[in-house]
């Protein structure tokens, strides 16, 4: 077990270092330059020399990704451009919004498809089944925007129960909190809810159809014991990575949602650090995101291993 998590750890931190590599790369090629978009066009060149050296800007390439890896490894994300504020005290901020947004997302996402998944691999080619596929394509189907404005229109603006956007704060307590974020986490937890429900469902129709499972049932258990004590353990692989990587979509790809309920999260950040040019914002945030999802990958290899104890003793 030990060589196989030295194995996963040794492949996430390859991982990381390329993908600062293509994160720098992306950010250095885009066109436009921060020192010329917070003075203006019209800025004297000594100005915009002295700007660029303040920022760092004059440096080699080399030296500033180097200066940059180094100061994340530290906890030191820079300083950014607009703000004249360290990187990390705004991630810091923002984190406390999509970091329960997304956990609250998966929460939803799972306890929908799990029963949903189930029910319908019971009742495969039955009534149920045919209504869950339904309503599970039309689940992936419709974004999740729209599903966003439709409980704004009906939740906040005619029933009134939900505010239309903006976050409370958690100073205001654990409830009006996860109350101002209920509407967002549903608008992003349905479309992955029905995806993990349709993964769920064939997973475990796989299962079903194995040698193990026949044996059970002739051992003299019933259907659903069969089901509960033998299918779902064995079916919970491609069901695991559903959800590890539906964590890192809802954590990295809230920012239409956070738009839409004008939530102070990581996406709001990325899209006002874009449309400013704040690029040691960008790097560092974009770095943020995706060592969020190389990480929860890690931990579902993990996961893999331990429902799965072919995987840790495989030489």
């Amino acid at each position: 077990m030990l060589r196989y998590i030295l194995k996963r750890f040794l492949s996430l931190v390859i991982s990381l270092a390329i993908a600062s590599l293509v994160i720098f790369a992306v950010i250095e090629i885009a066109p436009g330059d921060p020192a010329t978009f917070m003075l203006g066009l019209n800025a004297q060149p000594e100005t915009l020399a002295a700007l660029r050296s303040e920022l760092g800007l004059d440096m080699s390439k080399p030296h500033r990704y180097l200066a940059w890896v180094s100061g994340m490894m530290t906890g030191d994300f820079g300083t950014s451009y607009t703000y004249r504020t360290p990187v990390a005290d705004m991630v810091a901020q923002r984190l406390w919004v999509s970091l329960p947004l997304a956990a609250y997302a998966l929460a939803l996402s799972t306890l929908i498809a799990f029963p949903v998944g189930i029910y319908a691999a019971a009742r495969r080619g039955r009534l149920g089944d045919m209504g869950v596929m339904g309503a599970t394509q039309l689940g992936v189907a419709v974004p999740n925007f729209w599903f966003a404005m439709i409980l704004v229109l009906l939740f906040a603006i005619k029933l009134r129960w939900f505010p239309a956007g903006g976050f409370v704060g958690w100073e205001d307590g654990l409830r009006a909190g996860l109350h101002s974020l209920t509407l967002p986490a549903i608008a992003l937890a349905l479309p992955q809810a029905a995806i993990l429900a349709r993964v769920m469902r064939s997973a475990l129709l796989d299962v079903l159809g194995e040698d193990f499972m026949r044996t059970a049932r002739a051992k003299g258990l019933t259907p659903r014991q069969t089901l509960w004590q033998h299918g779902l353990r064995n079916a919970m692989i491609p069901v695991l990575t559903i959800i590890g990587l539906q964590f890192s979509f809802l954590l990295a790809g809230a920012i239409i949602i956070e738009q839409v309920f004008f939530l102070p999260g990581l996406g709001s950040l990325i899209f006002q650090s874009i449309s400013a040019r704040d690029l040691i914002v960008v790097e560092s945030v974009t770095m943020i995101l995706v060592f969020a999802v190389i990480f929860v990958n890690f931990c579902v290899d993990l996961a893999y291993a331990a429902v799965d104890p072919r995987l840790r003793t495989r030489r």
